[in-house]
Order: structure tokens, then sequence, then C-alpha cells
């Protein structure tokens, strides 16, 4: 496992990780508000059902952790507008696993498209050569950032090393 380097500044890098916070959100907003793809909890809550697949309502909540009668409300939103479907947990006859709809699915899916063809424009458009190879190297630390395992939602300071190296599983658990 790669490990920090002795002596890393604290502030130098506690710095580097709000001014990446700041600029990642920034960047995911104005992506956003400029394609008319806002982030919404029905959103969210497709775009999770899509990646991790059918869950109940209760795991829904937990993931995203709100309580379970706003997931249930959202869930009973997006089923209306034929988003989502319920199906009987084979697991628990009763619980009902919710997954993505195939409209919901093509509503996802179009609005990534969206969000991605902005992207490619503002790639295009601002970037040069040499800065779109800066950013693919970016996209690579990215993506080893966010593959850390966690210890789901506790704060930074209560992640432990023994809980990041737990097993390598995202939620800390043996």
């Amino acid at each position: 496992m790669m490990t920090v380097t002795e002596g890393t500044d604290d502030a130098e890098v506690r710095l580097l990780a709000r001014d990446l916070r700041q600029s990642v959100s920034t960047f995911v907003r104005v992506t956003r508000q400029d394609t008319g793809t806002v982030r919404s909890a029905r959103s969210e809550a497709l775009d999770m059902l899509h990646r991790l697949g059918p869950m109940n309502v209760a795991a829904l909540a937990m993931k995203r952790g709100v309580a379970h009668q706003t997931m249930r409300l959202v869930m009973a939103q997006l089923e209306a507008e034929g988003l989502v479907r319920q199906d009987a947990d084979p697991a628990d006859r009763r619980s009902r696993l919710m997954s993505i709809s195939p409209q919901g699915r093509d509503a996802l899916l179009r609005d990534q498209d969206v969000r991605a063809s902005w992207i490619e424009r503002a790639i295009t458009e601002r970037l040069s050569s040499g800065e779109r190879d800066l950013l693919r190297a970016a996209i690579t630390i990215l993506d080893r950032l966010a593959s850390l395992p966690t210890c789901g939602t506790k704060p930074v300071q209560a992640v432990t090393s023994a809980c990041i190296e737990g097993a390598g599983r995202r939620d800390g658990r043996e």
C-alpha cells in the first residue's frame, strides 16, 4: 500500500485537499447547471440503483444517509413516473427490492450523455494539448484517491489505519 511521503507539510496537504474539494464541487455544479441536469435526491437514487443494483428502501436510505421515510417518498415518486420498479425480495418475501426501470436507465444515461458532451466541448474549446495530457494524468490520480477504502460515513478524524486497511472493503468491515 502506498503511504504518504515522510516530511509532507500537513498545512500544504490540508490546503491542497480544500482546493481540490472546491474545484471539483464547482466543476460539478457548473456542469450540472449549464446542462440542466441539476442534482437531486431523485437523480442520486436512480444513479445508486443503476451502479449498485436492486436494493430495498432501507438500504437505499442508509447508503444515501437519509431517513427511511424520505427515501420511501423519493422511491414512490420515481415509481409513479415509471423510473423504478419494485419486486419481491427473494431472500425476504416481506421486503421489496427497488430497481431502476428501462425508462429510468434511459433518463439517467441521457443526463450523463448531456454532461459528457458539455465536458467534451469545454475540453475542446478551452484546453491545449498539454493541458489535456495533464487532465488525463489528474484523472488517474483522482481515480486512485477515490478507490481508497473508507469507513462509511465516519468523519476523517475518526478513520483509523486499521479501518482503511480493513480487508479492502469500502465500508470498513472485516
